[in-house]
């Protein structure tokens, strides 16, 4: 297995080449270039199965490999590191972009090549670089995205009925009468959403799109209808917080 490791700063690029041999003995050849477009030149060339890319590089930013070089033609998954703000982690996450943050961790960095690993082919990382670069140059997030099966789901937010705890995974519901099951728990979903204001989670099960309610149901204990007809359960300690927020909603 080959890796590219482009960076500008020379220490980052030995420390994670050390990183990389001592902690995955299945990576064989580690390339490493100091600048996006002779990283861009050793791609082409050695055609590996994971790049680590840094961002904020002198001349070309790592986010712009795609202008460099036919997404299509080459078949890698890229592993940012950065040390960018926790407003750019939002949106690598929202973007379900794979990124380590500088200072690495042995862990994490791991992780990451595992799911690098598993993801080659079929994670289609020029739409999600795309949707990261919207991201990063607005102020405010407006989609998320979603690993499926076959790739990436772009979904906006305000198209989501209701996210729905199913063990480790999360069912999706959208406006459009689609639902999609996503190989993440319910709490990732909260803590990505938690900045928007309309997502609510007033059950341990459920996260749900406070403009998507149809009805407040007060018999049973409480529960809500929502727009797709599906009954959401209130917790105890949940309700009266509940009933202050949509007494307030418009």
């Amino acid at each position: 297995m080959k890796v590219v490791i482009i960076d500008d700063e020379p220490k980052a690029r030995k420390l994670l080449e050390i990183l990389v041999k001592e902690n995955y003995p299945k990576i064989t050849e580690i390339f490493t270039a100091e600048d996006l477009l002779s990283g861009v030149e050793i791609i082409k060339k050695e055609r590996p199965q994971i790049v680590f890319l840094d961002i904020e590089m002198p001349e070309h930013s790592g986010l712009e490999i795609f202008d460099f070089i036919e997404s299509k033609t080459y078949n890698f998954e890229i592993i940012f590191t950065t040390a960018y703000s926790e407003y750019a982690i939002k949106a690598f996450e929202l973007s379900a972009v794979d990124y380590l943050l500088k200072p690495l961790r042995t862990d994490k960095l791991v992780d990451a090549i595992e799911k690098a690993i598993e993801n080659i082919g079929k994670s289609h990382i020029n739409i999600k670089l795309d949707e990261l670069q919207k991201s990063l140059k607005s102020s405010d997030f407006k989609k998320i995205g979603l690993p499926v099966a076959d790739g990436i789901k772009f979904v906006n937010f305000e198209d989501i009925i209701l996210l729905k705890a199913d063990g480790m995974y999360t069912k999706v519901s959208i406006q459009n009468g689609s639902e999609l099951l996503i190989s993440k728990p319910l709490k990732h979903f909260e803590t990505l959403l938690d900045a928007i204001p309309t997502f609510y989670r007033p059950h341990r099960s459920y996260l749900i799109n406070l403009k998507f309610i149809q009805e407040y149901v007060k018999s049973d204990g409480g529960y809500i209808i929502m727009d797709n007809n599906e009954s959401v359960s209130i917790s105890k300690d949940k309700k009266d917080e509940f009933l202050t927020i949509v007494q307030n909603i418009g």
